[in-house]
């Protein structure tokens, strides 16, 4: 399999997931520049190589045609991607940008746990759309979109489920 790493995605990535985060950040009173910069790297660097390349490998895996049992099997392994230890990684990330590294701890993944299986239903539909009704080339630009709205939501979880 041939990886990826493309200038377009890079971009993406840092301006999308940091603005999901930033918004999440001013919404929680955490706003710091720290934060965003380390953000904007994990989004070009991690989920601008890792996702691409992942649903690249979907496709590959599944194969392009839209019957019922392909396009599930699409929407379950990109679910199955954006899982609680995913979640877990990212709180971790932004546990290391807040400067909090006591907040690191395996509780991380229990917030991660309910997270994702709270966001279970609306994954699943963002997820199936995504995997089946947008080309290829722009799913990691839709996952990313998707994926901000999301950090709202995860940058809460912290403080939902603790």
């Amino acid at each position: 399999m041939n990886l990826f790493y493309r200038r377009s995605d890079i971009l993406r990535g840092a301006l999308i997931y940091s603005s999901g985060d930033t918004i999440a950040a001013l919404i929680l009173n955490e706003f710091s520049i720290i934060r965003v910069i380390g953000i904007i790297l994990i989004g070009a660097t991690f989920y601008a190589f890792e996702i691409p390349n992942y649903f690249s490998w979907i496709d590959k895996k599944v194969g392009d045609e839209n019957t019922t049992s392909k396009s599930l099997k699409r929407t379950l392994l990109a679910l199955l991607y954006f899982n609680p230890i995913w979640i877990a990684r990212h709180l971790l990330f932004i546990n290391v940008f807040k400067g909090d590294l006591s907040a690191i701890n395996l509780y991380l993944l229990v917030i991660g746990l309910y997270s994702f299986l709270l966001n279970v239903p609306i994954s699943f539909i963002m997820n199936y759309l995504i995997q089946n009704r947008v080309k290829l080339k722009w799913r990691f630009t839709a996952s990313a979109i998707f994926s901000a709205l999301m950090a709202i939501y995860y940058a809460m979880s912290e403080v939902l489920f603790k």
